[in-house]
């Protein structure tokens, strides 16, 4: 039994009560063994890591990347961000015709940041992102599912030999020297940080950026209105995660206990569904919900998670989201949705939101 949980201040309040926890051993079903074998989301609910632990375990593991997404280090970060996307951006202007952004703009951007952070080579990053499409998809056959998770595994265990054999100036080698310094890490719970750090840091800006210039591209009276400086782009960023959450729901939560939520009895051991897309989407708690209206106030959502697990990297992802979308309609105020390509495709997965490609037009 899995209870989605869709309403906004229903789901606010589930994200911050300690009656709800992420183990996958507090889930009946998986604790007694009863998921079906090859199931698409087993990998991604049980991930060793900060978003599959509680308490102390929790606290322990967000310790030890929170130095890398201080206010201070994100700010340090903003000069290479811009320098990257004014690189993308060059390389768009030569482009003729109608071309994919997400493949040319919204992709590179945030796997290289996050490619960089992590000390991660060129080719490495391009399978990473291959192996974690898969990883978060919901229609990857069994054999996929668990070819991509052994991939992943495999891919990253070899960064960490590499790290370990030549230090470098990245993360990873933090995140190696913490676990061999104390022993505060094992080995599953470095590459599984690892690889929430990856996923987390580029499939969710990806689906960001390219949500939002959907959006602009679709009522361009809101465009307009950044343009011109009446609404910072901020307000695109979180306008565009109420309205098109680029995670659509995030698997999975745990009653430690009985609990009552939204008037449904929940029995302990059942799990729950975080519907993030449904949620910013409420007509209980946003007024004419489907409509991208960069003037909502207040533009609070919960798109970013909400209490001790709230986003580390939220601030990172406004940043290159901000600087993506400035960068982009600055250079090119009059791009375009392609005409004459089909109709963009919803992404098959159940966590990831967003469609397959955007193709456009610079003029």
């Amino acid at each position: 039994m899995v209870w989605a949980i869709t309403h906004h201040d229903t789901l606010q309040e589930l994200l911050a009560d300690p009656r709800v926890g992420k183990n996958p051993q507090l889930w009946t079903t998986f604790r007694e063994g009863r998921l079906p074998e090859g199931w698409p989301l087993l990998n991604f609910v049980t991930v060793p890591g900060m978003i599959t632990v509680d308490g102390a375990d929790h606290r322990r593991l967000r310790g030890l990347v929170t130095q890398a997404f201080t206010p201070r280090r994100i700010a340090e970060l903003a000069p290479a961000v811009e320098a990257r996307c004014e690189r993308l951006l060059d390389a768009m202007a030569t482009l003729e015709g109608e071309f994919d952004l997400r493949e040319h703009f919204a992709y590179p951007l945030p796997m290289q940041v996050i490619g960089e952070l992590l000390g991660l080579a060129v080719e490495q990053q391009h399978q990473l992102h291959e192996l974690s499409d898969t990883l978060v998809s919901s229609s990857a056959t069994p054999e996929a599912a668990v070819a991509a998770q052994r991939g992943l595994f495999a891919l990253l265990g070899s960064v960490v030999a590499a790290k370990r054999a030549e230090p470098g100036d990245d993360l990873t080698t933090d995140l190696i020297a913490a676990r061999e310094a104390d022993d505060r890490l094992t080995e599953q719970e470095l590459v599984g940080t690892l690889l929430l750090m990856l996923v987390a840091g580029h499939e969710t800006t990806l689906n960001l950026i390219t949500n939002a210039v959907r959006a602009l591209l679709a009522d361009r009276s809101q465009l307009e209105l950044v343009l011109s400086g009446q609404q910072p782009w901020s307000a695109v960023v979180e306008e565009t995660l109420r309205y098109d959450s680029p995670v659509g729901q995030f698997p999975l939560r745990y009653a430690v206990e009985d609990i009552e939520v939204g008037g449904v009895l929940i029995r302990r051991g059942e799990a729950l569904l975080a519907s993030y897309a449904s949620a910013g989407r409420d007509e209980g708690h946003y007024p004419d919900a489907d409509r991208f209206d960069l003037t909502r106030q207040p533009a609070r959502h919960l798109s970013l998670g909400h209490g001790p697990h709230f986003c580390l990297g939220a601030g990172l992802a406004r940043l290159e989201a901000e600087t993506a979308l400035r960068g982009l309609f600055g250079r090119f105020p009059g791009l375009t949705a392609a005409k004459d390509a089909p109709a963009p495709e919803p992404i098959a997965s159940f966590v990831s939101n967003s469609v397959r490609t955007l193709y456009v037009r610079t003029a």
